[in-house]
């Protein structure tokens, strides 16, 4: 049975505008597959999604009071035009002019790489769309949904998109049938949504790994010391510095790092150390560093050239 769109989202004919859109938004919540994953949502959610699209394009909606199809009236290219003549020829029977097969070569879509008529004559394939979305770097990496809203034409759209742990910038995430609308009986195309990956004020990605910096003072770079460290999912840990600890010197935390979600297993973190002098020295401070240079002479770059 055809689609009743009126039907489908329980409005009135003379519903106006804001009373389809928010019909539409109501079902739609209800129906969406993260809220209800049955089979049977599933259809209704798409059959809500089909009725919205036609009755919030104004010429599709008119199309479809007066014919009972978005399309407008039926074209059947088996009837002979009128003054006889094959349907698509120069006598004028098929709507465009001339041959179905002349419109893409045998019936495909080049462009598109599938078959733009859907099954039947009148009904062509949407096209995919791309679009972008920033992520922050703690979904990314630990994986999570990230809310996606779209305008179109009209009408505003909640999507949730579903992020995989471990993903990295580039990553191209495809939500099917959500992309550009099909005519007719024609297959909705995909959503293309590429992922960027927020910068984070700490953690820095090596792949599955995770580098931190880690700030000591010189004198705990040299006796050692026990500091707090941050990990990306498990809050702060106490690490142990080993003393004679130089900048520069990495410390592995192992599996705290990136998570992926195939393998369900982790990367690493490296604390990586960074020693760091106050800003000021008191005159007792530098005679006491005077005493050190004196007592444990070091040449730091003997032999590096």
């Amino acid at each position: 049975m055809p689609l009743d769109p009126y039907k489908t989202l329980g409005v009135e004919k003379t519903a106006s505008e804001e009373e389809i859109r928010k019909a539409y938004k109501k079902l739609a919540r209800t129906y969406h597959p993260d809220i209800d994953p049955s089979k049977d949502a599933a259809a209704k959610f798409q059959q809500v999604q089909q009725a919205y699209e036609i009755l919030s394009d104004k010429q599709k909606r008119a199309n479809f009071d007066q014919w009972g199809s978005a399309d407008g009236p039926a074209f059947n290219p088996r009837t002979p035009p009128p003054g006889g003549g094959r349907p698509g020829g120069g006598g004028g029977g098929f709507p465009f002019g001339f041959d179905i097969e002349d419109l893409f070569g045998g019936g495909r879509d080049p462009r598109a790489g599938r078959n733009p008529f859907g099954g039947g004559f009148g009904a062509f394939d949407g096209q995919d769309q791309d679009i972008e979305i920033t992520v922050p770097f703690q979904i990314a990496a630990e994986g999570g949904d990230y809310d996606l809203f779209l305008q179109r034409g009209n009408r505003d759209e909640h999507l949730v998109v579903k992020i995989p742990a471990g993903v990295d910038t580039g990553k191209i995430i495809r939500l099917a049938g959500q992309g550009h609308p099909g005519q007719g009986a024609g297959r909705p195309g995909d959503l293309l949504v590429r992922v960027v990956v927020e910068k984070h004020p700490w953690f820095r990605r090596e792949g599955r790994d995770l580098m931190v910096d880690v700030p000591l003072t010189p004198t705990e770079a040299a006796l050692g010391a026990k500091v707090d460290v941050p990990t990306l999912a498990e809050g702060k840990m106490e690490v142990t510095i080993p003393p004679g600890t130089s900048s520069g010197k990495k410390l592995r935390l192992k599996g705290k790092g990136v998570l992926f979600q195939a393998s369900k297993t982790r990367g690493d973190l490296y604390a990586i150390i960074k020693i760091v002098l106050p800003p000021t020295l008191s005159p007792r401070a530098q005679e006491l560093l005077k005493q050190l240079g004196e007592e444990a002479p070091y040449n730091p770059r003997s032999g590096l050239w």
